[in-house]
């Protein structure tokens, strides 16, 4: 027999989905039969799975050693081959549940190959060190809104179930506000608030922006204010309301003022400019800020300063930021 103590930061989830993590090479047709015939049982009495899970609570599991082996076996090593040599994130914020990072530009949020090093692999490494993660645990802390690779600013993670839930919620709902920097092609004026459609290629990974909706196509939502025009830019600071994949990139595109450095969607002259004067070879877009209600209601809100790169280049131009 087995018996399994939750922790703090696997509170809050069913029994049904823990033990799904916890015995990964189970089916859930299995882990419900074993449930029926109290061959797993919490807190010494039978459960039916759907039990949600608090700090202090026993699993109990009267399996052999060797069949528990078996069901517990393939699961994947939470961090990167080489999670000893990389640095600490840039923590913005933190508390019990939740952290605020910054992503800086070039790097994945989360790997898109096994050889990747991202974001998410220098949490979960950071994690480690802090004693966060129990390699006996189920829970995986983890970001939980991702940054195009060379879009800066900050990230959300969680660092318990608790935490990503609230995450989870808050970005499904809507709840969170998030507002970006960016200088843009074009001399703008005033604020707007702007909507369309997206639809997303995602052999090219590249999307289109219509008026009108199409089938497939998501609705976007994006709010922009012009801080300052200097030249032939502008520089804006954006809220994005929706939140889909290149939504600040395409739309604003779309209406004539793509992002300076953008060579998915902007203009290929005024990239050449910027690359001979700046040696700006990806696009410019911070994510500066970011607002969030606490558990309790009370407004989290958070800034992230603009990197030196990006204000090499904002300043060049001639903005104030």
């Amino acid at each position: 027999m087995r018996e399994l103590k939750i922790s703090r930061r696997e509170e809050g989830q069913k029994l049904f989905r823990y033990l799904g993590k916890y015995m990964p090479a189970a089916s859930g047709g299995f882990l419900h039969k074993m449930l029926r015939k109290k061959n797993i049982k919490l807190n010494q009495k039978k459960a039916d799975g759907t039990e949600l899970l608090r700090e202090g609570d026993c699993i109990q599991i009267f399996f052999s050693e060797e069949t528990l082996n078996k069901f517990c076996g393939g699961a994947e090593s939470p961090e990167s081959p080489r999670a000893g040599d990389l640095p600490d994130p840039v923590i913005l914020y933190r508390n019990e549940d939740i952290l605020f990072l910054h992503k800086p530009a070039g790097m994945l949020t989360q790997k898109a190959r096994p050889e990747d090093v991202s974001l998410n692999d220098l949490l979960l490494a950071w994690c480690r060190r802090q004693g966060i993660l129990d390699p006996e645990s189920t829970f995986r802390p983890s970001v939980a809104n991702r940054l195009d690779r060379n879009t800066s600013g900050i990230v959300l993670a969680g660092i318990s179930i608790r935490g990503l839930q609230l995450l989870a919620g808050l970005l499904k709902e809507r709840g969170a506000e998030k507002y970006y920097l960016a200088p843009v092609a074009g001399r703008m004026t005033g604020k707007r608030h702007i909507s369309g459609y997206l639809n997303k290629d995602e052999k090219k990974n590249r999307v289109t922006f219509s008026e009108e909706k199409a089938e497939g196509a998501a609705r976007i939502e994006t709010e922009y204010e012009v801080l300052e025009e200097r030249g032939d830019f502008s520089l804006l600071r954006i809220r994005l309301i929706t939140g889909k994949s290149h939504q600040i990139r395409a739309h604003l595109a779309a209406i004539g003022h793509p992002l300076a450095g953008d060579y998915k969607y902007g203009s290929p002259g005024l990239n050449r400019r910027l690359k001979k004067e700046y040696g700006l070879d990806h696009h410019l877009l911070h994510c500066m800020e970011v607002v969030i209600p606490d558990f309790d209601g009370e407004k989290i809100r958070v800034t992230d300063p603009v990197p030196e790169d990006f204000l090499a280049v904002t300043k060049g131009i001639g903005f104030s930021v």
